[in-house]
């Protein structure tokens, strides 16, 4: 039995069997979040506030064990992260989507505590994007010079 997810601009999000117990915990763990499947994916856009939970509930009740990126992208009226992370045993990969609003300093939590290799992936997305990461330990420039000003990706 497929899952649904009420869309509020559009008809349900259906995503596969192979795609019940994620979606399960997702529900469980941030009830406002939403999906969809795509490209191989499951695409997960969850708050910011909870995306520390989410990923630990991930890696250790389904074994996502494995950060492959952290990415960002500047929409121009937002700032968008990317988490792609991996469950080996299964081949599976879900991605999640966190939106930040476009300040000046945004801030979300590190997830360098559920997958140490986040590290370097978030000091490349402070430097580049000047999203900053709370609770990591040791964010500052990995590409560029100190005195390097501004964030050039923005």
């Amino acid at each position: 039995m497929a899952m649904e997810q009420e869309q509020s601009a559009s008809a349900p999000a259906v995503v596969s069997e192979r795609w019940v117990e994620e979606v399960k915990l997702i529900q469980e763990m941030a009830p406002e979040a939403t999906w969809e499947e795509a490209h191989g994916y499951l695409e997960v856009t969850v708050p910011a506030e909870r995306l520390v939970a989410v990923s630990f509930a991930l890696r250790d009740r389904l074994q996502y064990q494995y950060l492959s990126s952290v990415t960002a992208v500047d929409w121009l009226e937002h700032f968008e992260l990317l988490y792609h992370i991996y469950r080996l045993d299964r081949g599976e990969a879900v991605v999640l989507h966190v939106d930040l609003p476009r300040v000046e300093e945004p801030w979300i939590d590190s997830v360098t505590q559920v997958w140490p290799g986040a590290n370097f992936q978030e000091r490349e997305v402070y430097d580049l994007m000047g999203i900053h990461f709370a609770g990591h330990p040791d964010l500052r420039r990995i590409l560029l010079s100190d005195d390097f000003p501004g964030h050039p990706l923005r």
